[in-house]
């Protein structure tokens, strides 16, 4: 018999990580994450999965970001009661990481329903509830790295460290028998890969000599200029600087695993050292700061290319946490200069976007985006330029400066992962590249093609696809699947950032406009645009 792979998620796009494997004694997935960007993708969170979850023996979790883990709550409603293997940081980390998302779901579905209850719309329910969440952590098992486990009959993992966030995992997979003469087919998933020289956490491993590399490929077509950390916090430290020569607020839109905790390490150091202004720096989420709490339990096992104290700086006096509502919004009485770390990192949900709501318009504001921003997520909309934005259905102005910041980005970029891929060789069968949008893929798979393996062994999957993998190279299965979008949909701006866009462009015309008549003219030529016949 033979063993396939479908791309479930993070074809052509950065986000909803799941690859589901069939091999003759069963299915198992490889992540289970959540879509984000544009709402056609987001839409796939509430459709039913593209397997039946009650088939699923186990799940082999890369690492706990909401991108490769979000979905296993509502695997678990669905019927899946298999074993989630993952790292113990990993574990940890989602412990309360999925229960915070079921909690963020089910308070978000409920504005959502007070709005479509005074607009006369049926109720909505969310993708999963906490309840859910609670209940599918007693599916982990936790694993070691760089030892074998039984994943089920026939088939066996390793983990290594993938070098991205506390407990990520590169996954070797071996399937018994289905290699060339009997011996076993070897799978590697690259999993997300950290970048040289990255604040907390050591250089990615992995092994040698495998038939197949799935990578992601989230920078694929970025060369950074050489990070070392020195570098990193002179260039940290200029934007303090120049926000608090503004006299206002510095916002940081940051995800709340591993991202808040290097900036907090790097800001605290920087002000005990004298090298920019000492001010609050309020950590403004509780994810954030349960996930503070975890690495300070796991100090021991980070890296730092200075002699800091990590349990110590991350206990700080400087750090303010403000947990429950009632702080959040009193951080809105601070004026002058001080510094906002909150949620999401691209700033489509969390307390980031009420800060944002109050500080955007304002030139004494200064927002530093820290992290790759997907596109069609406010956060892409800002590092792109917009001069307005709307959040939570309102039109704000920017006027605030954007400041964009890769040095902390989790992912190796287009070097490092062809170096990457270049040290798995010999790689028989062939490379999928994924966790990527066009650009990124197309740029990775001109830096290995030939270079690294054969153009012809370098293949780029569309959602949903699947492959055969006991073939001498991989052998697409066209028809086998049911595609949910339409390939285009996956890789393109959706109607609702049209709408969105429309509706500020209409908005600027017609305050643009010279006095009433000429906004009177501008809302006729559109009546009349609407009620042409289509």
């Amino acid at each position: 018999m033979s063993v396939t792979i479908r791309f479930c998620g993070a074809a052509r796009t950065v986000t909803g990580s799941c690859y589901l494997f069939e091999t003759p004694s069963g299915r198992m997935l490889v992540d289970c994450g959540m879509f984000q960007g544009p709402k056609t993708l987001k839409e796939l969170n509430y459709s039913a999965f593209p397997f039946n979850p009650a088939d699923i023996r186990v799940v082999l979790l890369t690492h706990a970001h909401i991108d490769h883990s979000g979905l296993l709550p509502k695997l678990f409603r669905a019927g899946f009661r298999g074993s989630i293997l993952a790292t113990r940081g990993t574990i940890d980390l989602c412990s309360f990481m999925l229960p915070d998302a079921g909690s963020i779901q089910e308070s978000e579905v409920a504005a959502l329903n007070r709005r479509n209850a005074a607009r006369g719309r049926a109720e909505v329910s969310p993708i999963y509830t906490q309840a859910d969440a609670v209940a599918s952590l007693a599916a982990f098992r936790p694993v070691d790295y760089e030892k074998w486990v039984d994943a089920m009959p026939g088939v066996r993992a390793r983990y290594w460290n993938a070098g991205h966030l506390l407990g990520s995992a590169s996954i070797e997979i071996e399937f018994a028998g289905q290699g060339k003469s009997g011996e076993p087919l070897r799978v590697l998933m690259s999993g997300d890969l950290g970048p040289d020289a990255k604040l907390l956490q050591p250089d990615p491993e992995a092994p040698t000599g495998l038939d197949y590399v799935i990578s992601e490929s989230t920078y694929g077509h970025v060369d950074r200029p050489p990070v070392t950390g020195a570098t990193r916090r002179a260039h940290l430290a200029e934007q303090v600087r120049a926000a608090h020569a503004a006299d206002g607020p510095l916002l940081i839109p940051a995800f709340a695993v591993e991202r808040t905790q290097e900036l907090i390490v790097d800001l605290v150091d920087l002000m005990e050292r004298g090298e920019v202004p000492a001010a609050p720096i309020f950590l403004d989420s509780p994810l954030a700061i349960r996930a503070t709490e975890v690495f300070r339990q796991h100090a021991s096992e980070l890296k730092t290319d200075v002699d800091i104290d990590v349990a110590r700086v991350l206990a700080s006096s400087h750090l303010r946490f403000t947990e429950t509502v009632p702080e959040s919004k009193a951080i809105a009485k601070f004026t002058g200069f001080h510094i906002i770390i909150a949620g999401s990192g691209m700033c489509d949900a969390g307390r980031i976007r009420h800060h944002l709501k109050r500080w955007l318009w304002h030139r004494k504001a200064t927002v530093l985006l820290s992290g790759f921003q997907a596109q069609g997520t406010l956060g892409r909309f800002l590092e792109e330029g917009a001069k307005a934005v709307r959040i939570q259905g309102e039109e704000i102005k920017v006027a605030a400066r954007i400041a964009s910041f890769d040095e902390y980005s989790g992912h190796a970029d287009g070097p490092e992962l062809a170096r990457w891929i270049a040290g798995r060789r010999p790689i028989q069968r062939g490379v999928f590249l994924v966790h990527g949008e066009e650009p990124a893929l197309s740029g990775l798979a001109e830096r290995i093609a030939e270079r690294i393996v054969p153009a012809a062994k370098v293949f780029n999957p569309i959602l949903d696809d699947i492959y055969e993998l006991t073939t001498p190279v991989p052998t697409a299965l066209d028809g086998k699947q049911r595609r949910r979008l339409a390939p285009e949909a996956v890789v393109a701006l959706d109607w609702h950032n049209d709408m969105s866009e429309l509706v500020l462009d209409i908005n600027e015309r017609i305050e643009a406009a010279a006095d009433d008549r000429a906004r009177g003219v501008v809302i006729r030529r559109l009546r009349h645009a609407l009620d042409a016949p289509n």
